[in-house]
């Protein structure tokens, strides 16, 4: 009984060890190897938002929601990056940590996880940096509902690591699918109500734009900020099934093709 334990303990300990190597690596390479780092993390949606709320603020009286063509942009544009960003880092976990992954000790889901947590944690403190600074710049009067921003930034999380695994499968094993990929994610910006708000669409297109998962994400983490939006189209079920299954199906594709896609993938 000990013994097992004792093995239990030895094969954990190096899984942690690896994936606090790696994280440290990522930090180094990532976000320590340009002048500015975590600053220009920051400045990105900064500038992004300041320039949509420019442009549309000719264009509108007023932003769908709230009285701050800012505030509106912004709670639409954060967790579309947070989950574009973790995808696109996940996507291609196995490519930065190649070399790595030929130590026995080191395996790919270690090298996913700890490019997962890093980038995860890192936009979602460029969130709450950048919506905190926003909130304080604008003086808006908003009651913030934690719970609904919380279950954002929950299902963010899912989706971006289920959407990742299953990518960093696909990427690997056929190299164009990257291109393919981001063709596929560019009208995402605009589809995903980013924009504007899904519930004012009339149907059926309404029920077109609930297929995309970031959309719920979207509406959820608005719902908030804005207390008198009701996110009642969105649905967390639907979002976290489409990330379990993404995951379920990557994580066994990688583990059956493992040894190829270190071995003989380009």
């Amino acid at each position: 009984m000990a013994s097992k334990l004792l093995a239990r303990r030895s094969r954990k300990f190096p899984g942690t060890r690896a994936i606090t190597a790696l994280l440290l690596r990522e930090m180094s390479t990532t976000y320590g190897k340009s002048p500015g780092g975590y600053l220009w993390a920051v400045l990105e949606p900064v500038a992004a938002v300041s320039l949509l709320s420019i442009v549309f603020s000719f264009a509108f009286r007023k932003p769908p929601i709230g009285n701050d063509f800012a505030l509106f942009y912004g709670t639409g544009f954060m967790p579309f990056v947070l989950y574009n960003d973790v995808t696109r880092k996940v996507g291609v976990s196995i490519r930065f940590s190649r070399q790595l992954l030929a130590y026995p000790s080191v395996t790919f889901v270690d090298a996913i996880l700890s490019r997962f947590i890093l980038n995860y944690l890192t936009q979602a403190m460029v969130a709450l940096v950048f919506m905190t600074g926003l909130i304080v710049l604008v003086d808006a009067n908003v009651i913030l509902d934690w719970g609904a921003i919380a279950q954002a930034m929950s299902m963010a999380a899912a989706l971006a690591l289920g959407l990742g695994v299953m990518n960093c499968f696909l990427i690997h094993m056929y190299p164009v699918w990257d291109q393919i990929w981001t063709i596929i994610n560019r009208p995402a910006f605009i589809l995903s109500g980013v924009l504007f708000v899904i519930d004012d669409i009339s149907e059926p297109y309404r029920s077109i734009l609930l297929y995309n998962p970031i959309a719920h994400i979207v509406m959820q983490f608005r719902a908030g900020f804005f207390v008198t939006y009701d996110a009642v189209h969105v649905s967390q079920t639907y979002v976290y099934t489409i990330s379990i299954i993404c995951m379920f199906f990557g994580l066994l594709l990688l583990s059956r093709y493992n040894r190829y896609i270190l071995n003989e993938a380009p």
